[in-house]
């Protein structure tokens, strides 16, 4: 696919980083929000090429690492019911509860199956009346219409034995919460492409304004991602701090029109926990009630007490950006993807996983734009 390439072009690349560390006079601080450009960033090496002049810190955009321990405490007290078949997305399977993981669970005769949608829950539930499906419904704005897809079928279908554990969270008031904090070290942001593709851009610009930082909403090749902190320092340099889309072939400024409909008839805004991040006001999405009955936390009677991360894991700072995965005592020691101790370490978006594949090879080297070439 030649339009492909062209954003995987490494002449390209090198370019947009030249262009970048050329117009900046200072050091900057850029985050970037979703966890499938920190893959990139840190498979590809641009972090280490722009580190000159630029600080790239890795934010919360990954669904799987921010959704709390007692969650997933939750999913394995519904994996371990009898009659239920509990599904979920692969990226899950692993993540650690307060004492397993829903792959253990697997292992001791729970039925746990890995779907790559929740549309692939109704043909189970249709074959097996018997079983109550239960899916575990996490992800940010892109995954959220295709769960309440899901649950439209269902209830048109007049399916009961389905329900979900929901877990979808919202990325603009996770991003409003690291800017408030005071420890915030970031000067710009780099906003996730697949996010704003459902959403639009409005809700980043008002970010933008709100606190006067650049927000750039970017892909995930090396050059999306190369542009994107081109546009960013500058308007650092200038003094600037707009919304600017470098993601145009795929970001609407008004979104998905009809995903953001089916959302609006599902679900509705409120307060959730995030790993890491504490409660967020207005950042989780739960079922409205007339779709009440396909909630398992309602259907099913869940005794799970509160729980925290391992005392080891750092993955709360990690996720806030205060800290990298090489920071923490643990990493690739005492965690690593066999025997992780967070979610960030298993997640195929997490940084410590990302951290740990590319970091990690024989050359002892991660690959840098100048070497990189196509998978």
């Amino acid at each position: 696919m030649k339009f492909l390439d062209d954003f995987r072009d490494p002449a390209l690349a090198t370019r947009w980083a030249d262009e970048t560390l050329r117009q900046c006079r200072q050091r900057w601080s850029i985050m970037e929000v979703c966890g499938g450009q920190t893959h990139a960033i840190v498979r590809n090496g641009i972090d280490r090429r722009l580190s000159e002049k630029i600080t790239l810190i890795h934010g919360p955009g990954c669904p799987v690492c921010v959704t709390p321990v007692e969650k997933i405490d939750k999913a394995l007290a519904l994996a371990a019911r009898p009659e239920v078949v509990f599904c979920s997305f692969g990226d899950m399977l692993r993540v650690p509860g307060s004492d397993r993981d829903l792959l253990t669970a697997r292992a001791r005769g729970a039925d746990v199956r890995t779907l790559y949608s929740p549309l692939d829950c109704l043909p189970i539930a249709r074959r097996q009346p018997d079983k109550e499906v239960v899916f575990f419904a996490i992800g940010f704005e892109t995954t959220a219409p295709v769960t309440a897809c899901a649950l439209l079928q269902a209830r048109k279908e007049g399916l009961r034995n389905f329900s979900i554990l929901c877990a979808h969270v919202l990325i603009p008031p996770a991003i409003a919460a690291i800017m408030n904090s005071p420890d915030c070290r970031v000067q710009a942001l780099l906003a996730p492409g697949h996010v704003c593709s459902v959403t639009g851009c409005s809700e980043y610009e008002a970010l933008s304004k709100r606190f006067r930082i650049p927000i750039v909403v970017t892909g995930f090749e090396p050059v999306d991602i190369l542009q994107g902190i081109f546009f960013a320092t500058r308007q650092l340099e200038r003094g600037k701090a707009r919304l600017e889309n470098q993601y145009s072939r795929a970001v609407a400024v008004d979104g998905n029109r009809a995903a953001l409909k089916m959302i609006g008839q599902v679900f509705k805004p409120v307060d959730a926990a995030w790993r890491g991040l504490g409660e967020i006001p207005a950042s989780g999405l739960a079922l409205r009630e007339e779709f009440a009955e396909f909630d398992a936390e309602n259907r099913f009677e869940l005794n799970v007490a509160p729980a925290d991360d391992s005392s080891h894991c750092i993955s709360g700072e990690i996720l806030q950006g205060l800290k990298k995965p090489p920071d923490c005592p643990a990493f690739a020691r005492e965690c690593t993807p066999e025997s992780p101790l967070g979610a960030p370490m298993v997640s195929s978006e997490g940084a410590c996983a990302a951290y740990y594949r590319y970091s990690r090879r024989g050359d002892g080297r991660l690959r840098t734009l100048h070497d990189w070439s196509p998978l």
